[in-house]
């Protein structure tokens, strides 16, 4: 059979192939994305391929067939997968490098292997290395296995014996096919990588994870198309240092995307944090430019601290400085606060942080970061024992958000007798809601000198 070399031009960003190099992919629009890649494909010619006559089954009979979940008895682990691991299924897990990926997974194959076989697969360390660690964290079931290697065709033979439940994979960009010419991590690598996995998954219902590296950006490394391809996409973030982890789902053919984890790193490992208010708050001092939030990661409550610093600006222009927030975010809320109030912000440096390493995306921060900002621009205190929560517009008013019972449930446990919010109908439902209109009535009311 003759091989044919061709050069074909991949786009990193959506994976779009191209017979000639071009400074712009008119597929996704992004410039200077296109990579070369030297492939060798076999040439069979005009009926070199064999067919087969495709064997459906009705929805009945694949119903009838019973693939129980593989549960990692990690609670938080098996509540942002909706109960489990599906069999035959592919989860991409991600995040910045160090932050707990290779730890979280040698706990979930520990746990599995307990009554399942697994089967562990490293790309980028030694067996040794990784049976090291596995004993510092006390996870050494027999039935979890450790083995090396580079070559994705090997791998899928390794799941085709149907000898492992649970395989992980770290990490998909180490992998090559060997019908592929190309390094390992290129585009046509990754992707014929994960084509080859998922389809071996499918056939002998073996649950696959993927690790998978993220840029600069934050984003996954590799094609667009690999989040499409796999059937769950895992994201853990936190703090490198110190803080807790969170766990989260972009993507989850089999369950919510709304669920997280929260997990605190120890000397065991990451386990879950069972109590994640107490623990934030636990350090806390009343101040001015200290606010406590009532957000929710998932569909959890969580009380965390809002920590604000206004200094005047030494420079012409003012620095503003955000961790655990969107910066833009910031900016916008600064905006509106010099538009709509008499705060006089725009000589000021501003500085943000979320206490304990957690990553705020709720909408109901606005109302928190404001009144942070104008505590310690006029360096007063909140006059109630309070949690603020509510989504703030351009215009200053306080708007409505989810799970308001959650919220104030989650405050009166941990001891705070009032809430500032978004006003409500029916208010008599909720003694403990203060409601306020708009932001500059809410700074007005609720702010005084300690």
């Amino acid at each position: 059979m003759a091989k044919r070399t061709t050069t074909s031009f991949v786009c990193s960003n959506c994976g779009a192939v191209w017979s000639a190099w071009t400074g712009r992919c008119s597929t996704c629009g992004e410039w200077n994305t296109l990579q070369e890649e030297i492939t060798v494909k076999a040439y069979k010619g005009l009926g070199g391929s064999v067919s087969h006559r495709l064997e459906p089954s009705s929805v009945g009979d694949l119903a009838n067939k019973d693939y129980p979940r593989l549960t990692s008895s990690i609670s938080d682990v098996d509540l942002v997968l909706g109960g489990g691991f599906v069999a035959g299924s592919v989860t991409l897990l991600t995040g910045q490098p160090g932050v707990g990926k290779s730890t979280i997974l040698l706990q979930v194959a520990n746990q599995i292997a307990k009554n399942s076989p697994v089967l562990y697969v490293s790309g980028e360390e030694s067996a040794h290395q990784i049976a090291l660690r596995a004993i510092r964290l006390k996870c050494d079931e027999p039935n979890m296995q450790i083995v090396t290697s580079n070559i994705a065709d090997d791998v899928a033979d390794s799941i085709a014996s149907e000898k492992y439940k649970l395989v992980i994979i770290d990490s998909i960009q180490t992998l090559r096919c060997d019908a592929l010419s190309s390094a390992a991590g290129t585009i046509s690598q990754i992707t014929g990588s994960t084509q080859l996995l998922t389809a071996i998954a499918k056939q002998t219902n073996t649950a696959i994870i993927l690790v998978g590296h993220v840029t600069k950006d934050g984003v996954i490394a590799g094609p667009k198309i690999l989040e499409h391809m796999v059937d769950v996409v895992l994201q853990l973030d936190g703090d490198l240092a110190s803080g807790f982890k969170v766990l989260r789902a972009s993507k989850n053919r089999f369950g919510s995307t709304t669920e997280a984890g929260i997990f605190e790193m120890v000397e065991a490992g990451l386990q879950p944090v069972l109590n994640p208010s107490q623990a934030l708050l636990a350090e806390r001092k009343a101040s001015d430019g200290s606010i406590v939030l009532a957000t929710l990661e998932g569909t959890r409550p969580l009380l965390v601290e809002v920590q604000a610093l206004v200094n005047p600006t030494n420079y012409g222009y003012p620095k503003r400085a955000a961790s655990g927030i969107e910066l833009n975010r910031l900016n916008l809320l600064i905006a509106m606060l010099e538009r709509r109030t008499k705060l006089k912000l725009s000589s000021q440096d501003i500085y943000i942080n979320i206490v304990g390493g957690i990553r705020i995306q709720d909408p109901a921060a606005d109302l928190a970061i404001c009144m942070a900002i104008g505590s310690a621009s006029k360096g007063l205190q909140l006059k109630t024992n309070s949690v603020v929560f509510g989504e703030v517009g351009l215009s200053g008013e306080v708007r409505h958000v989810s799970f308001l019972e959650k919220r104030l449930s989650e405050a009166k446990k941990m001891g705070f007798t009032s809430a500032i919010g978004p006003p409500q109908r029916g208010s008599d439902k909720y003694p403990m809601l203060k409601g306020v209109a708009d932001v500059r009535s809410g700074l007005n009311k609720y702010l005084s000198k300690d």
